[in-house]
């Protein structure tokens, strides 16, 4: 059976779902998500810059599944921050809803503050359910949270075995905030998915390195939602309710974290790279 977190806000969302970065508007899109929610996902990740949402949508009305038992993820560019009111308007058009489930915002570039009162507005006009940051770190992510009245419900970040983000993880403790992973995988890295300990435990659990480690993250609390564009993956990416690490192989697990982040830019760069990409809605 599927688990689900209780967000800060007292919201539940499920811990497991699809991510839908990179894959493109139109058909492809919507044939991806009607076969991951035929399959059980009930959790979809997407984003402004995805440009993808109207596809997002379209699938969700076109699925037999009510609305009410699958969970939206999206999040606003720093080019919308400004405006944020008029772009979460437009956002819940392309989706085709009347309350967007999580509502992130996608960048720590640009006047995220504002944006944020925003957010918090949206939540108390039930335009969005529960809020949270994406790929905020340093004197930006204290910045926020001494800032919002609304504390985040969550932050996505790049979470993986080599980079397992204990740091952020206890500073997010008080506040009852919950991280969401991309990459969990590890960007594919050859290095990570071929680790010994990996193997020796797909083969205890006649599962694949992959489904281990989307366990682990399960296990450790952390919400996952892996990317695929073929059914048998994403059949296999949501095959790991079914068993659960030991206390000492997850321990094992931890071991293996090198704070080594696949995702390198600094702040200038994304400054310089993030407030320039202006996107269509």
């Amino acid at each position: 059976m599927q688990t689900k977190l209780t967000l800060n806000d007292g919201n539940v969302i499920p811990q497991f779902g699809l991510g839908l970065y990179q894959l493109p508007e139109g058909t492809e899109t919507q044939n991806i998500v009607k076969t991951a929610l035929e399959l059980g996902y009930r959790h979809l990740d997407t984003a402004h810059a995805y440009q993808n949402e109207t596809s997002v949508g379209q699938a969700i009305q076109d699925s037999e599944i009510s609305n009410s038992e699958i969970w939206i993820t999206s999040k606003l560019w720093p080019s919308d921050y400004e405006q944020a009111p008029e772009a979460i308007e437009r956002m819940l058009k392309r989706l085709k809803v009347e309350q967007i489930d999580l509502l992130l915002l996608h960048q720590q570039v640009g006047n995220y503050r504002k944006a944020w009162i925003a957010l918090e507005n949206a939540v108390k006009e039930g335009k969005v359910k529960s809020i949270g940051i994406s790929n905020f770190d340093g004197e930006r992510l204290v910045d926020l949270f001494n800032f919002a009245d609304i504390k985040p419900s969550v932050i996505q970040v790049e979470t993986h075995p080599y980079h397992q983000q204990v740091e952020l993880r206890e500073f997010l403790k008080p506040y009852g905030t919950k991280i969401e992973s991309w990459y969990p995988l590890g960007h594919g890295d050859k290095n990570l998915l071929e680790e010994k300990i990996f193997k020796k435990m797909a083969k205890k659990y006649n599962k694949t390195v992959a489904q281990i480690i989307l366990r682990w993250h399960i296990q450790e609390g952390i919400i996952v939602f892996p990317r695929s564009t073929q059914k048998e993956h994403l059949a296999e990416n949501i095959n790991i309710f079914d068993f659960e690490l030991s206390c000492s192989e997850i321990k094992e697990i931890r071991k293996l974290n090198k704070k080594q982040p696949y995702f390198t830019m600094t702040y200038e760069e994304q400054e310089k790279n993030f407030l320039s990409w202006k996107l269509e809605d």
